[in-house]
């Protein structure tokens, strides 16, 4: 039944986030060039890996996340309009609307076993640590309200999760940890992710 209304609630509002869409992607073309989509893999339900693409928002090469992370970078995460592309991930039934962020394949062996039912569902493109906080709260905190969703999920908290993600977007809060451009690594778990 998710699945199913999270397949409606893209399609229904496809005649919105598809222009956004288009006109973002002509932006990141225009200020940061090619490639356009950043794209990585990232470990689905059960685990399983699959491709998530979202929109550029640093200059390739070396350098930490900080030095290449552009002014028009941040401006995109703190909207969130980076993860549009992601919807294509709900289309293709590899992500859904709802759900524990999906995080780094090189994190799987790094969970407990409780940690792991995150994996239990689908991973979302906003979810109830993201409502939370997103990137300004601890990896323990994260995790552990990744898998509360997980044990509580139902359609009245995943229209909740929805509603207060458009406010905490709005806000624009919590996008980044103190003193970090995104996350610090999940190694690093005392310090806010």
């Amino acid at each position: 039944m998710a699945r199913l209304i999270d397949l409606l609630l893209v399609l229904l509002a496809a005649p919105v986030w598809l222009p956004v869409l288009a006109v973002t992607a002509l932006l990141v073309r225009l200020r940061m060039g090619r490639p356009i989509l950043f794209r990585q893999a990232r470990p689905g339900w059960h685990g399983r890996p699959f491709m998530l693409v979202k929109f550029r928002t640093m200059r390739e090469g070396a350098g930490s996340d900080a030095e290449r992370l552009t002014p028009f970078g941040r401006w995109l995460r703190r909207t969130s309009l980076d993860e549009l592309p992601e919807l294509f991930c709900v289309l293709r039934g590899e992500m859904a609307l709802v759900g524990p962020r999906p995080l780094l394949v090189s994190y799987l062996p790094l969970y407990t076993p409780e940690q792991a039912r995150r994996h239990d569902v689908r991973p979302g493109i906003t979810g109830w640590a993201q409502v939370h906080g997103r990137n300004d709260t601890t990896w323990e905190e994260r995790l552990r309200r990744d898998v509360w969703y997980v044990e509580h999920r139902s359609l009245g908290l995943d229209l909740r999760i929805l509603m207060r993600t458009v406010w905490q977007v709005l806000r624009g809060s919590g996008v980044s940890a103190d003193g970090h451009a995104t996350m610090p690594d999940l190694g690093d778990r005392g310090q806010k992710s």
